[in-house]
């Protein structure tokens, strides 16, 4: 794609973005904008990375990366990365990773990562549960037949993560003063 079809599916109040208020890269397939209040359609298209501002709307294919400001809304295919601020709203396919500032919400199929703030909890629909995250905890999700989920990196430093574990799955942790 090119920079003039690109303006086509990047919309800002309903009309095409100007040229002259986004970057595309063709080789990377990379749109970079400071531009808040977008609506991007790149439905179908695959391995896009998207820079941009806050309030955007993404509609996309697979292996997306998103470096976004906050109040985003994302509807994506599988295997997408996401490094936003607050207040959004990802449905995904599976594999995904996620960094966010607070107030999100997420629903996903399998295998996804989420690093947290404070006051998080995840709504485990297909095995019927909710679970507490302690903050600032990169944890991942168990398959569905296990309850729980994975602790991957606890980030608060002087902190200690306490570990439930049985049967070698690791089913509960929080965070202890020292």
């Amino acid at each position: 794609m090119n920079k003039k079809q690109v303006q086509q599916r990047v919309l800002q109040d309903g009309n095409p973005l100007p040229l002259d208020k986004f970057e595309w890269d063709e080789k990377t397939n990379t749109f970079s904008s400071n531009e808040d209040n977008l609506v991007l359609d790149f439905q179908g298209i695959d391995y896009c990375t998207f820079k941009t501002g806050s309030d955007c709307t993404f509609d996309t294919g697979f292996n997306c990366t998103f470096d976004t400001g906050s109040d985003c809304t994302f509807d994506t295919g599988s295997y997408c990365t996401f490094k936003t601020g607050s207040d959004c709203t990802f449905d995904t396919g599976c594999d995904c990773t996620f960094d966010t500032g607070c107030d999100c919400i997420f629903k996903t199929r399998s295998d996804c990562t989420f690093k947290t703030e404070e006051e998080c909890v995840i709504v485990r629909r297909d095995i019927y549960e909710v679970i507490e995250i302690p903050a600032h905890t990169k944890i991942k999700l168990n398959e569905y037949r296990v309850k729980g989920y994975q602790i991957i990196d606890d980030t608060p430093i002087g902190k200690k993560v306490k570990i439930k574990v049985a049967d070698g799955q690791i089913l509960e942790g929080e965070i202890v003063e020292d």
